[in-house]
């Protein structure tokens, strides 16, 4: 079985390999996955590099998102068969054969493909986690999305629109605007063209958003807070671009909330959320609700390639890496 690992902390086409390694085996309570598609995101190029909240190290293996039917049951599993296609969230995706709990697994529609099913678990469950639980998002709002073309600024146009909500996408290039407009974003400002984009917010905000959903950081944030509206939301998603510095007096003014958004976190205070959001995402990608823009796919053995262009940003939409069939 080919399996990747990473030899040292550092980038990924520097520190990841291919390497042979004995199929694993299930155990009580386990189902082993002959995999068929990972997704990908940030968080494995910063656990690459040593860089995420949760450690790593010498031997690591990325890959959180994955889809692949069911191999082999072990002993006491119900409710699964094998050849029964499944997604699961968990690290060391980026390998032939994966051996998963039974009860973190989740059958897959027919309808959704494994590349639609690895790109929902992050980018989705944390979107959906953000706009429902954290923001209350409600129909006829308005919602600023920065990283637009990104995994999760596309999972926020589509699952806000799904919402009731209007979408304003920030992205830079034509390409990025290409594909927003594609996707359906009521209005996508090209931040290239326009720098400094916070007036076209306001005007198009009938002059300041309800929400704002940020994965970039960095001095974004503060073109971010500039285009809130009073009693609004601002979803800290996360820090591309760096962390900032936040000015508390501005937000006191306005009257907005500052709201963090850990959606990891969440699992280990409600384990049973993960469940709910991945059918209730799964069951909406099989409808058409929802349907990951991809990248075009990677083949297992650019996987490393395919997270340095992700760091690079040099990609859009969701990075997926195609494995088996």
């Amino acid at each position: 079985m080919r399996i990747w690992r990473l030899q040292e902390l550092g980038d990924p086409a520097d520190q990841l390999r291919l390497v042979e390694e004995d199929a694993p085996s299930p155990g009580p309570g386990q189902v082993l996955i002959d995999v068929e598609a990972v997704g990908l995101a940030f968080p494995d190029v910063l656990q690459c590099r040593g860089m995420y909240q949760v450690k790593t190290g010498p031997g690591f293996t990325p890959g959180g998102e994955c889809c692949g039917r069911v191999a082999q049951l072990g002993d006491g599993v119900e409710g699964l068969e094998v050849g029964q296609r499944v997604a699961f969230l968990g690290n060391g995706g980026l390998a032939e054969q994966v051996v998963h709990p039974a009860a973190g697994v989740f059958p897959v529609p027919d309808g959704v493909s494994a590349e639609t099913a690895a790109a929902i678990p992050i980018n989705y469950c944390t979107t959906l986690y953000a706009l429902r639980d954290r923001a209350r998002l409600q129909p006829g709002e308005s919602v600023l999305i920065t990283g637009a073309a990104g995994g999760t600024g596309t999972a926020c146009i589509q699952l806000a629109k799904a919402m009731g909500a209007t979408t304003i996408a920030i992205a830079g290039g034509s390409t990025k605007v290409e594909l927003l407009k594609e996707i359906g974003a009521d209005v996508v400002i090209d931040h290239q063209a326009t720098p400094d984009w916070v007036d076209a917010v306001r005007e198009a905000s009938g002059g300041g958003v309800d929400v704002a959903y940020d994965p970039v950081g960095g001095d974004t944030f503060h073109q971010v807070r500039r285009c809130m509206g009073w009693d609004s939301r601002l979803l800290v998603i996360g820090f591309v671009a760096g962390i900032p510095e936040v000015k508390t007096n501005h937000a006191l003014l306005k009257s907005y909330s500052i709201v963090g958004v850990h959606w990891g976190a969440s699992l280990a205070k409600f384990p049973e959320s993960l469940g709910e959001q991945m059918r209730t995402l799964l069951d909406m990608a099989a409808a058409g609700t929802v349907d990951p823009p991809l990248y075009p796919p990677y083949r297992f053995e650019d996987a490393a390639t395919a997270l340095q262009d992700l760091a690079d940003r040099k990609t859009h939409g969701k990075v997926v890496t195609i494995v088996g069939s």
